[in-house]
């Protein structure tokens, strides 16, 4: 049993693996709708991808591209390369040409695993190719020597492909049967808890996303951070919806192995196919963190059909979410906790969450207290700390911090300041220590030279009986320099105009903070996760 201690058992992504395969070899460790693997399976794929990879000159430090859907070979990628103490760097399945070629040369990547077509409209080697087009004329099985991207020297497939430039799976099978597995083991008690063991690149909700160094120690300690804080055992099982390459899979893929727990995951969000795999494997602890997944599932038609009962406790962010949600899971699954977080990648995951023993008005209307170990601070513009309740810039510091912005010390400096995170985002304590966020600071309107938060229009506006969703941007104005927009999506079967929704809001809010258009969607801009607003305004624009 991996119960908890009053102590902190620190260890590399490497050897998480290795305890966990180590106590639970024959239990489940990762499962899919269609597969499943132990955790003796899940150690012993992660060893020969870092003999295959090792084969193919990939050695400590070396930085790794995973362009793979979420997956079983996803993760044996992740731990194989964390094994070797060479580094990954997951690329968002939505990257197209410039983006792909951007964080190759940006990352520094000296080797990319990657699969070809995985769904209609959905294929890595055509992507790939259209990045480097001269992939095109380079035999199989070739060593790279590619202009725009000079280090990188190998794009591994780990499916049944074959395309040119490419090393094929079963080339890389044959390279891994020449390392031996001692090897693995000589390489991987050399990894330290404070090299890096990942870089992710932010979202993607500005132009060029900020590659984020995360050291093993930071995930892996905010993944046993919140085992502790969720009261998980080797007896849950974990699923979450949120792609392999978000830090809201991988931190929570850490928690649950640094408990022996299940996890389960999907190659792609469908709701139907979420509801069923949680009935079917009997998931206890639910991550689905964003409205667009939690609002699909209740508003899917098989929501009342679904036994849900088995989750015991559920990331629904209700604070964050239109009232109606908390209500319809509540009611849908009267034991369950549900628990509010405030995090982002370059706090490694999470940085405050609900206990389970606080209060429903305080789990479903606010983001909960830090970790053990990480403090928060509201700042003023001045750095002065803000008072109870008094809303400014949320600001943490402790052992999940990101290193650095990959080769953007300017950045980093503009991020990092008196040993402090500067997140962006505005929020407020309350007088117990508890969490609330109020949108990004760039996430405001100026209207006629007033302040307006756009969470404030889109939590009114997300009230409204037919509405589901609900995002607002700025649209330049000549007298009042911008004025808001809501982009809103209706709940299936209802009905709603943009007069109803506008005066909606007239008697709620100011009139400066009212809607002067809204536009109806049923599909938005997203990143991995993210609504992108920048979208919605070129959209506005356009």
């Amino acid at each position: 049993m991996l119960a908890f201690q009053e102590y902190t058992a620190v260890t590399t992504i490497g050897d998480l693996l290795m305890h966990a395969a180590a106590a639970y070899p024959d239990k489940d460790a990762l499962v899919f709708p269609e597969r499943r693997l132990s955790f003796a399976e899940l150690r012993d794929g992660a060893i020969r991808v870092a003999r295959g990879l090792t084969a193919m000159g990939v050695g400590a430090g070396d930085h790794v591209g995973m362009l793979l859907p979420s997956s079983v070979e996803t993760v044996e990628a992740f731990f194989g390369i964390a094994l070797l103490g060479a580094v990954s760097v997951p690329i968002n399945a939505r990257f197209r040409s410039r983006e792909l070629t951007y964080i190759t040369e940006n990352a520094d990547l000296v080797a990319i695993v990657t699969s070809g077509k995985v769904a209609e409209g959905l294929n890595f080697v055509d992507r790939l190719t259209e990045s480097f087009p001269e992939l095109a004329e380079l035999p199989e099985n070739a060593s790279l020597a590619l202009a725009r991207a000079p280090r990188l020297k190998r794009i591994v497939l780990v499916s049944d492909d074959h395309a040119p430039g490419f090393t094929s799976a079963e080339t890389f099978a044959a390279a891994a049967e020449t390392v031996p597995a001692a090897e693995i083991a000589r390489l991987r008690a050399r990894v330290r808890v404070s090299d890096t063991g990942l870089i992710l690149y932010t979202s993607g909700t500005t132009a060029d996303p900020k590659g984020c160094l995360i050291s093993h120690e930071a995930l892996v300690r905010t993944g046993q951070a919140m085992a502790r804080r969720y009261e998980m055992t080797e007896n849950d099982v974990f699923w979450s919806p949120l792609p392999m390459y978000h830090i809201g899979a991988m931190f929570p893929l850490c928690a649950a192995y640094s408990v022996g727990a299940t996890y389960l995951s999907m190659q792609y969000f469908e709701a139907g196919t979420a509801m069923e795999m949680i009935e079917r494997d009997r998931a206890t602890v639910a991550y689905p963190s964003f409205g667009t997944f939690i609002s699909d599932m209740i508003y899917h038609p098989d929501f009342e059909q679904r036994d849900l009962s088995s989750i015991r406790i559920m990331n629904s962010n209700m604070a964050m979410q239109p009232p109606s949600f908390a209500r319809t899971i509540q009611e849908k699954i009267p034991g369950i906790i549900q628990v509010g977080t405030y995090g982002m990648t370059e706090t490694s995951g999470t940085v405050t969450t609900s206990f389970p023993t606080d209060s429903y008005e305080s789990r479903t209307g606010r983001l909960g207290k830090p970790f053990d170990g990480l403090e928060v601070r509201i700042c003023r513009p001045d750095g002065t700390a803000c008072d109870t309740d008094e809303i400014g810039e949320i600001c943490v510091r402790g052992f999940s911090i990101f290193t650095a912005y990959y080769k953007d010390d300017a950045k980093t400096a503009e991020a990092k300041r008196d040993g402090w995170f500067h997140t962006g985002d505005l929020g407020a304590m309350d007088a117990e220590g508890t969490l609330m966020f109020h949108g990004r600071l760039k996430d405001m309107l100026k209207v006629g030279g007033e302040n307006v938060a756009a969470q404030e229009i889109e939590t009114l506006i997300c009230s409204h009986e037919a509405v589901k969703l609900c995002q607002v941007v700025g649209r330049a104005d000549t007298r009042l320099q911008e004025v808001p927009v809501a982009f809103v999506e209706l709940k299936p079967g209802t009905d709603a105009t943009s007069d109803d929704i506008i005066g909606y809001c007239h008697g709620k809010i100011a009139s400066f903070k009212v809607p002067r258009d809204v536009r109806f969607v049923t599909e938005w801009p997203m990143s991995s996760t993210k609504i992108q607003k920048f979208r919605l305004k070129e959209m506005l624009e356009a």
